[in-house]
């Protein structure tokens, strides 16, 4: 399992680590307007992932303005941003944040993407930071799980993944 710290104490994640090559896990998150959206719901694209603790602070926020940023140049990927915040919460960050192409999805009701991806943060009950690249055909292409939960994710990775998936 990664090793995760968060403000440099040691989390304990729960789930199953997902590992490029895997057949990418399905999960059950709610949109904004409450509706469930799934893996599969989005089946057919190149999918960037997102992972962040919270949105509403500030590496989360500059984690979902990069990754949305750079998606718009991207052909065929969808930028999914998920954290355990209510889906009210990041309806209002979205508001706010001027971004009308963000997509942003809550693991609040069961943790199904956290577990399913091996992200939950245990003495937290947040996702850990991280990014997961799956491409059209449901396979995982790129993971990181950032070892630190207040540092950045290696972007320029991430996108370079996301191009090369089809």
């Amino acid at each position: 399992m990664a090793s995760v710290t968060f403000k440099g104490t040691n989390v304990t994640l729960v789930g199953n680590e997902v590992k490029v090559g895997d057949k990418a896990p399905n999960f059950t998150v709610l949109a904004n307007d409450l509706s469930e959206v799934t893996l599969d719901s989005t089946k057919g694209n190149v999918r960037l992932i997102s992972v962040v603790p919270s949105i509403d602070t500030g590496v989360c926020d500059a984690q979902t303005r990069r990754f949305n940023e750079e998606a718009t140049k991207l052909d065929n990927v969808k930028v999914l941003t998920i954290s355990v915040d209510l889906p009210f919460a990041q309806a209002r960050w979205c508001a706010a944040s001027g971004l009308d192409n963000v997509v942003t999805l809550s693991d609040h009701r069961d943790l199904a993407f956290g577990e399913a991806y091996g992200v939950v943060m245990k003495e937290l009950r947040l996702l850990a930071r991280a990014v997961f690249v799956v491409d059209s055909n449901d396979t995982v292409t790129y993971v990181e799980y950032v070892s630190e939960g207040t540092h950045h994710p290696d972007y320029e990775k991430a996108i370079e993944a996301a191009k090369q998936a089809k």
